[in-house]
């Protein structure tokens, strides 16, 4: 478990996290993406965002 950067709360990361995984804060549904496995560290996920083929 890591607290949400967002809001605080724990956050379960699995029993094999793999890094650039995402997972999602169960509090305020913020997507996390992680770092790092040892030390466990996350951050917000990037926005994907549409480029519609240009």
């Amino acid at each position: 478990m890591i607290a949400c950067p967002e809001c605080e709360a724990s956050v379960l990361v699995g029993d094999a996290p793999r890094v650039s995984e995402i997972v999602e804060c169960g509090d305020c549904s913020t997507e996390l993406e992680i770092l790092s496995l040892d030390p466990l560290q996350v951050a917000l996920a990037p926005e994907i965002e549409e480029d519609w083929g240009e």
